[in-house]
């Protein structure tokens, strides 16, 4: 996963503070800001935030999987043949409950050969999630 930090500078002549002549102060305010103060040079304030936008990058899985996946959960909630399934449907909105989510991974365990953790397993929400899931635990099965 990548994660971005973003820095802020922010630069303030020395009319903005007033401080006594000859004062020089160097402030710590928090882990992430250090100010440096002086009467004969401009004031500087160096901040940095960590930023609140994340990036995460993820490979969808190949369609042949999403569509197995899609098979598996047909089956497992025994869903009329008419309702779509498709990789951006939500087990909660096809109307699963927990024991429900455990029965679907455990079908994806047996159909793929594969063991999921029960922390991945928390974290599958959509068939898409599962899917992805699916093809990581199968490279990193082969590998």
């Amino acid at each position: 996963m990548a994660h971005s930090i973003a820095t802020a500078v922010s630069f303030s002549p020395p009319a903005a503070r007033r401080r006594l002549p000859g004062q020089v102060n160097n402030v710590i305010l928090r882990r992430s800001s250090v100010s440096f103060n002086s009467q004969r040079m401009s004031f500087v304030s160096i901040r940095s935030r960590p930023s609140q936008l994340r990036f995460k990058i993820c490979c969808s899985a190949k369609k042949e999987t999403v569509d197995k996946v899609c098979n598996i959960v047909k089956r497992q909630l025994a869903l009329p043949d008419g309702t779509a399934v498709t990789g951006e449907s939500k087990f909660s909105e096809l109307g699963a409950d927990s024991l429900d989510t455990v029965e679907i991974v455990m079908g994806l365990e047996e159909e793929f050969n594969i063991t999921v953790d029960e922390t991945s397993a928390q974290d599958i929400a959509t068939v898409q999630d599962a899917a992805n899931l699916i093809e990581k635990l199968v490279l990193e099965k082969a590998a």
